[in-house]
């Protein structure tokens, strides 16, 4: 492992915090909101809501998220990664769009997916769901390809291309991307 001096550290840090930020990613740290809205295609729910307001998490938004997001087959909620609803907040704004994300799946429980691993080849044993890192989407009046490009873009975590089954995964583990537009 190579050695840094502080004085480099600091001096990489310094450059790094004057590199200014694209536009998008500047607009949206500064934005005083951030909303999200969410139809659940299995039980017919919907959310939306501000989720984070004035720098802080809103606990009940959180809680309802979490609740509409959850394992819809045994009604089983995570606490959703904040990680995931920040990158969903940031690909609809790349994206110029305020229409609900419409859910495949969110939270999966080990049950559930280990029940779904053993019948498709394309659930993962180890599905970043289980841990709800991750959420299988589309947007009404969104080309899929565009949502798939737009989470390559923002390089937030896995980005999976499903079009046969009218979705894209995203998740918040580390970058990587599969099925290619």
């Amino acid at each position: 492992m190579k050695h840094i001096s502080r004085r480099k550290f600091l001096k990489l840090g310094m450059l790094a915090a004057a590199m200014p930020l694209p536009a998008s990613a500047s607009a949206w740290l500064a934005a005083p909101e951030r909303r999200l809205s969410f139809h659940n295609l299995h039980t017919g729910e919907h959310v939306d809501l501000p989720y984070w307001v004035q720098g802080d998490y809103v606990p009940e938004s959180l809680a309802e998220i979490n609740h509409v997001l959850r394992d819809f087959r045994n009604n089983q909620v995570a606490a959703i990664d904040t990680r995931l609803l920040d990158l969903l907040d940031r690909v609809k704004a790349e994206l110029g769009t305020s229409r609900p994300f419409q859910v495949i799946s969110g939270y999966r429980s080990p049950a559930t997916n280990h029940m779904l691993s053993e019948r498709s080849s394309g659930v993962a044993r180890h599905s970043l769901h289980m841990e709800a890192k991750a959420i299988d989407i589309r947007i009404p009046g969104i080309q899929l390809a565009d949502l798939h490009r737009a989470g390559l873009k923002l390089k937030g975590g896995g980005v999976g291309y499903y079009p046969a089954s009218d979705f894209v995964h995203l998740d918040v583990g580390r970058v990587r991307s599969w099925g290619g537009s």
